[in-house]
């Protein structure tokens, strides 16, 4: 059963505040480590939601992570782990340390939440749980509000099915200069659907799909055994988000998705989406903030980068109404039009504009897990749509793409998963009307493995393009997106692999597209 609130106020004065965020002071030999049969820290380490004065660390520990109950190795007892941040790699200026306790409730997961650190500047960092010491990580706080910022440099990735292929693109991402990750959504799925790797074998118990917290643990444990993904988690400091795959194919709200599902009823969606969202927080970096309550979790937050930009990450799941015309791609849907269907909810919507109005950051991007823009699949006169993107919520994508022009938002880019595609756009006004002005761009980045290895330009590629004029750049291939901003130019590189269905594959750059400063429309460099 997922984690409430009101159990963490009964874990005493080991207190809730030791379990959730790590504490200085809470020493450890009250909570001592077991001697291990494993490495405790088989799933890595990782860091993420950066402030100018700190990040939240992470780890889990789990001598045996794919143990069929979920539980990674662990007993009951809770389980004092040591952390310490330095300005070098081998540690002899640490600059913070602390501890904090890791207990069955939360998987043994810990996120100790770092702060009085210098503005923009790496640090590296560790943790120890008995005799056993993790891999080192490395982290990057960002720039104070509103300070002079040269450059921002990170890659955005999505969709990452593991018995679809491997995970080959983060060996490439871990090398590249990059001062942060942004995960948009399919970070694990459900289901191990079984298409890609060669040499695959998997436990049946690994490919059932997962409904309740031991089979999500499972699924982010399985995930995260990956070498190429711990080296990528390890690098950067990571922003993350969910889409549908961490809990049910194509979920909205109470809803489940639309295949076939053993919840069948809104209460019993819940429970199952409060173990989904449990086993995400123990699995990410993220704040105590996102800490779920049941089945609600805090995902749309806000991070700012100097002067230069500010990165808006929303939730397209939670609060959205359940999609028209079966959620699939449809030619006759005019309920799509109703301005009572919302993707955000009026809460996050208004949250959502005024940010982008206040900032006074050069750049605003927007952390998207569906397609915004509208993608046409039909190529002649009609138009073909997902309901399950933006183009199933008309009144919400006119009110983001409105405020944008009529407030005159400077530089709107927003970053895009889930379609296993690589696409660049631009954005219009109002779809309607074909002489819209432009009033943004979107990036779409293709996934890490799932859908498998994927081609350059597909029928479905040659299609989109034709029935699309807005749609600059198409690739079917699996990679990443690097991309490099300043105050003139935003630059998004797609880096694909030629195959996932076996490890090793070189990268290489496709295409590079940029937005250049007070021009919403996307170039080919």
């Amino acid at each position: 059963m997922a984690l409430a609130r009101r159990q963490l106020l009964r874990l005493g004065a080991a207190g809730a505040g030791a379990v959730l965020v790590g504490i200085s002071g809470a020493g450890s030999g009250r909570f001592r480590a077991p001697r291990w049969l494993g490495d405790p820290f088989s799933l890595g380490v990782g860091s993420g939601d950066p402030r100018p004065d700190g990040v939240v660390l992470w780890t889990r520990l789990a001598p045996d992570p794919l143990a069929p109950d979920g539980l990674g190795g662990m007993g009951r007892a809770p389980v004092g782990v040591e952390y310490e941040v330095a300005h070098d790699e081998g540690f002899r200026r640490v600059v913070r340390r602390g501890t904090a306790v890791a207990t069955r409730e939360l998987g043994h997961s810990v996120h100790p939440e770092v702060d009085g650190l210098e503005p923009d500047r790496w640090y590296f960092y560790r943790f120890r749980a008995g005799a056993a010491i993790s891999p080192v990580g490395r982290t990057r706080t960002a720039p104070l509000p509103g300070a002079p910022t040269a450059r921002l440099r990170f890659a955005f990735a999505s969709c990452q099915s593991w018995s679809s292929g491997y995970f080959t693109a983060y060996d490439h991402m871990s090398a590249e200069d990059l001062d942060l990750v942004v995960h948009l959504g399919d970070y694990i799925y459900e289901r191990g659907w079984r298409r890609g790797r060669v040499g695959m074998s998997v436990e049946p118990y690994l490919t059932a799909e997962a409904v309740d917290l031991a089979g999500y643990r499972l699924r982010y444990a399985q995930a995260k055994a990956e070498p190429p993904l711990r080296a990528a988690h390890a690098a950067f400091p990571w922003l993350v988000t969910m889409d549908d795959h961490e809990v049910d194919n194509n979920w909205a709200s109470d809803s489940p998705g639309l295949g076939i599902d053993i919840s069948l009823l809104p209460a019993l969606f819940r429970r199952r989406r409060a173990a989904a969202f449990q086993a995400m927080y123990e699995h990410q970096p993220l704040r105590v903030e996102s800490l779920p309550a049941g089945p609600s979790m805090l995902l749309h937050r806000r991070f700012g980068f100097g002067d230069l930009a500010e990165i808006t990450m929303i939730d397209t799941r939670q609060y959205r109404t359940r999609q028209a015309c079966g959620g699939n791609v449809s030619a006759d849907c005019p309920v799509r039009f109703d301005p009572e269907r919302t993707i955000l909810g009026a809460r996050q919507r208004d949250w959502l504009l005024d940010g982008l109005t206040r900032s006074a950051a050069r750049w605003q991007v927007i952390g998207n897990q569906v397609g915004l823009g509208q993608l046409d699949s039909d190529p002649g006169p009609g138009v073909a749509v997902s309901t399950d993107a933006w183009d199933g919520y008309v009144a919400d994508r006119g009110a983001v793409l409105g405020a944008a022009a009529d407030r005159k938002v400077r530089n709107l880019v927003v970053i895009t998963g889930d379609r296993h595609q690589n696409q660049v756009s631009d954005l219009r006004r109002d779809y309607t009307d074909p002489e819209s002005p432009i009033v943004a761009a979107e990036f779409t980045g293709t996934s890490i493995s799932s859908a498998g290895d994927g081609a350059d330009l597909d029928p479905t590629g040659r299609r989109l393009l034709a029935a699309n004029p807005d749609l600059k750049f198409f690739n079917a291939q699996r990679g990443y997106v690097r991309v490099e901003v300043d105050h003139r130019l935003w630059r998004g590189d797609f880096r694909v692999v030629p195959y996932v269905r076996r490890p090793g594959a070189p990268v290489r750059t496709r295409a590079s597209y940029g937005v250049r400063d007070g021009a919403p429309g996307v170039v080919e460099l």
